[in-house]
Formats: C-alpha cells, sequence, structure tokens
C-alpha cells in the first residue's frame, strides 16, 4: 500500500488568496570575497503548485533561496514582491524551515507561541493555532516535551508546523527531509501539499529526485551559481532543455572546470 502523500494538481483551487506573488528576481549577483556564487540569476514565482530548486551542491540553491527570502542581501540585481522591494508586510507573510530546525530551550508548544507572539498574533488565537498545528503534524501528543530531546524527525515536523503557523503566503523549504526516515519524510510532505492546498506557496530545495516527481509543479534547476532553466516538473524530467540538467539526471556531476564526472 503506497502511503506517501498524492501531488495537488497545480490547478488546484486555492482556499485563499495569495497576496505577496508573484515574486521576480532580477540579475541577481552574490560575489563574497570576490567569488562569484550567482551569476545574474533571474526568475519568476507565481501562485500555484510546489516550485522545487535542484541542482549538485554548490550550485548557489540556499544562498538564492536565502536571498529570495531577505536573510542575504545580493551583491548586484533586486526581489521584487508584485512589482515592488520588499516591505516589513511582504516579510511578515514569509516563513523558512531549514535543514537543521532551530529550536529554543522549551517546551514544544512554548516555541509555538514564542513565534506566534513575535509574529503579533493576538493571544486568544495562538492557543487555537498551536493546537491545530500540531495535531496536524501528528505531534500534539508531544506539546509539553521540551523540543530540543524530539527525534529528528519530530523536531523537524515541529518547524514546519511553526512556520505554518503563522500562516504564510510563501513557505520557503531548504531540504527539510534531509537525513529524516521515510516515515518523517511522508509526513513532512503531507505538510507540504497541505499548506499547498491551502494557498500557500512552497519554494523548497531537495536533492531528492523522487520526491521532487511526487511533489513539484514546477522546477527550477541551477549549475553552478545559474538557473539553466525553469520548467514544469513533467516536462523537466521527461526532456530537460539544458545539458546541465540532462547531466545531473543521469547521476553525472559538472566539475567547477565545467567537465562532467
Amino acid at each position: 500500500m503506497n502511503n506517501l502523500p498524492e501531488k495537488v494538481s497545480r490547478n488546484a483551487s486555492f482556499t485563499r488568496q495569495n497576496l505577496v506573488l508573484p515574486m521576480r528576481a532580477e540579475d541577481l549577483r552574490y560575489a563574497p570575497d570576490g567569488v562569484a556564487l550567482l551569476h545574474d540569476v533571474s526568475l519568476q514565482i507565481a501562485e500555484g503548485g510546489v516550485s522545487m530548486i535542484l541542482g549538485a551542491n554548490g550550485a548557489g540553491k540556499s544562498i538564492l533561496m536565502r536571498i529570495l527570502h531577505g536573510l542575504i542581501t545580493p551583491h548586484g540585481g533586486r526581489v521584487l514582491w508584485r512589482g515592488g522591494e520588499a516591505t516589513d508586510a511582504v516579510r511578515r507573510r514569509q516563513a523558512m524551515v531549514f535543514q537543521k530546525p532551530v529550536l529554543l530551550r522549551r517546551s514544544v508548544a512554548a516555541n509555538m507561541e514564542h513565534a506566534l507572539k513575535a509574529a503579533g498574533v493576538a493571544r486568544g488565537d495562538r492557543g487555537p493555532r498551536i493546537e491545530a498545528a500540531l495535531q496536524e503534524a501528528g505531534i500534539a501528543h508531544l506539546a509539553k516535551r521540551p523540543a530540543r530531546v524530539l527525534s529528528g524527525g519530530e523536531q523537524q515536523r515541529l518547524a514546519v508546523a511553526r512556520a505554518l503557523s503563522l500562516r504564510p503566503d510563501v513557505l520557503f523549504l531548504d531540504e527539510p527531509t534531509a537525513s529524516l526516515d521515510p516515515a518523517s519524510t511522508a509526513a513532512i510532505e503531507a505538510l507540504i501539499l497541505a499548506a499547498d492546498r491551502r494557498g500557500c506557496k512552497v519554494v523548497m530545495i531537495s536533492h531528492d529526485l523522487h520526491q521532487a516527481q511526487r511533489l513539484a509543479g514546477e522546477i527550477v534547476f541551477m549549475d553552478r551559481g545559474r538557473i539553466t532553466e525553469q520548467s514544469a516538473a513533467e516536462t523537466f524530467f521527461e526532456q530537460p532543455a539544458s545539458t546541465a540538467a540532462r547531466d545531473f539526471l543521469a547521476g553525472r556531476l559538472h566539475l567547477p572546470d565545467g567537465t562532467t564526472s
């Protein structure tokens, strides 16, 4: 029996309007200490479906995501949200979860409470949000347990639940299921698809091609600091347009000197 979540149609109807998309990145450059890690990267992210960023290690995926989320300032180019620069209101409608969860030395519920309070959610609304998010993540029974004693999979479920309790319009996920067991991976994927159905745009990094096929509506493929293609997931996996993408799918690695291994 297949317990993996069913991928949402890219044409699915959403339960709310996304207030910050489309997002457009224009000619992003990032070169710390003169080492170019992003080269004139441009892309657009629209509503509907999960956008999956793929590429080999060192391709620039995490740097790009951090720039889009506002954690890193690019050395050139800009990121526009509905045609304008990111405002505090736009930033409040985003959330991000990292590969290694960032959790406070307090209980599961208190971690949730802290995030909601910091986001300005009214006290009376926090309890119902916490209960609903933990229930959906399958960890409501752990509400009083110290967050840092949870298993890796439970910690990541908490991190995703905490982010989703903020009801973001855009959720950035940097390899949220790396090193997790199949059950925890399936649980995280179910949360991702549930968020997608509710109208939250998910932008996610993964190295798992099977996961990308299960979840993605579109693929953004990066190679050595550049986006070589952005296309529907079905098109990418069936007819990749770039040599770099074809080599990646075939398991061949592009080296910095331009050769493959």
